[in-house]
């Protein structure tokens, strides 16, 4: 389970890396609650507005994209993006 959350924290950071003006800045850590893998996602508090999109699009498909993922590996994970 534990390579899976990498592999799916892996695949989020490679989706918010280029979405952002300050890439170094981009900050992806998992936390495990429940059996459940939470992906959080911290950047620049300047690139927020970049990563949710408008009416929280980009977000949401950063999300749908990660469950998708996680799905075909039976996993249950959630991205989070962290202030």
């Amino acid at each position: 389970m534990a390579d899976t959350a990498e592999e799916l924290a892996s695949l989020v950071e490679y989706i918010v890396r280029p979405l952002v003006d300050e890439p170094d800045a981009v900050d992806v850590s998992i936390a495990e609650d429940d059996g459940r893998s939470i992906i959080e996602v911290r950047v620049n508090e300047a690139d927020a507005g970049k990563v949710i999109g408008r009416q929280g699009r980009v977000i949401k498909s950063i999300r749908t994209l990660t469950r998708a993922a996680a799905s075909r590996k039976g996993a249950h994970v959630e991205v989070e993006l962290v202030d």
